[in-house]
């Protein structure tokens, strides 16, 4: 009877000091309430009533850092939220050397954070976010060590400024806005009025291009006609000129006038000429 309550109480014992740390977390061994040992994933087994374990998770966190006020160098108010990830390197440091890591380490960033971003104007800061990610990760790399965990990444998701200042900005941008707008509108005109003008230049140019071109083939034809002309008068026989002074004879003959035509040769005979004589008697009797 006895061996069955010793064989039962040994079962019992076994039973209470059987643990299993699962996969990706280590398993830190207190005798006593002091730390002892740290154990990997697996089975282990500690001596009930003396020993316990506290078991650590190795596997990445997520963590968000709610929205805080952080002043510039301008002195203008911003806000900020960031997210970040981190894993627990040391499960010893993580658990004994800190009451509470996590929070320690979110103070650290954002200590870090508020001097980064102290040391720029508002400007600079709303368009350096990138920037911000990489001097707070370098900045905060080592320093989380003393906590047992490591800032897998970091990651700054909004940067705002107050409101007032975001009213100032809005109006401040509408103003320039407007102002290219107007400025842009102006050197549209500007070009429309010069295209119109070159445009009206270049009809005049080619209108006073095509009279100067067509007065030219005129003249060019006209002068060719006289050429030919003279070439033509030049080859012609005397006789072609008495004829042309005959026709031209006859028809003054057959005009209304009393006209008479006589040869230069005979110019001298004109008193001879019966018609003329009458005319010249009774001149010389007045």
């Amino acid at each position: 009877m006895k061996l069955i309550i010793i064989i039962i109480l040994l079962i019992v014992f076994f039973i209470a000091g059987c643990r299993v740390v699962p996969q990706n977390n280590e398993g830190l061994i207190e005798t006593l309430g002091k730390y002892s040992k740290t154990v990997k994933a697996g089975f282990v087994f500690i001596i009930p009533f003396i020993q316990k374990m506290r078991r650590v998770s190795l596997a990445m966190f997520p963590a968000e850092i709610s929205k805080y006020s952080i002043i510039t160098k301008d002195n203008a108010e911003i806000t900020t939220s960031l997210t970040l990830n981190y894993l627990v390197t040391d499960s010893y440091k993580y658990f004994y050397n800190n009451t509470d890591s996590v929070k320690s380490m979110v103070e650290l960033i954002r200590g870090h954070l508020r001097d980064i971003i102290g040391r720029m104007d508002l400007n600079e800061a709303l368009g350096s976010t990138s920037k911000i990610n990489t001097q707070l990760a370098e900045a905060i790399g080592d320093l989380t060590d003393i906590y047992g965990i490591r800032v897998v990444r970091v990651n700054i998701d909004e940067l705002l400024p107050s409101p007032e200042i975001q009213k100032a900005m809005d109006k401040q941008l509408t103003a320039d806005r407007e102002k290219i707008a107007a400025i842009e509108k102006a050197e549209g005109e500007a070009k429309n009025i010069e295209l119109t003008t070159k445009a009206k230049n270049d009809a005049l140019i080619a209108t006073a291009k095509a009279n100067a071109q067509a007065i030219k083939t005129k003249a060019d034809a006209e002068a060719y006609r006289i050429t030919q002309l003279q070439t033509s008068l030049a080859d012609a026989s005397e006789g072609y000129f008495k004829n042309q002074s005959l026709d031209s004879f006859n028809k003054l003959a057959a005009g209304p006038d009393n006209l008479i035509v006589v040869n230069k040769d005979e110019i001298t005979n004109l008193g001879n000429l019966p018609a003329a004589a009458k005319v010249w008697h009774q001149a010389e009797e007045k």
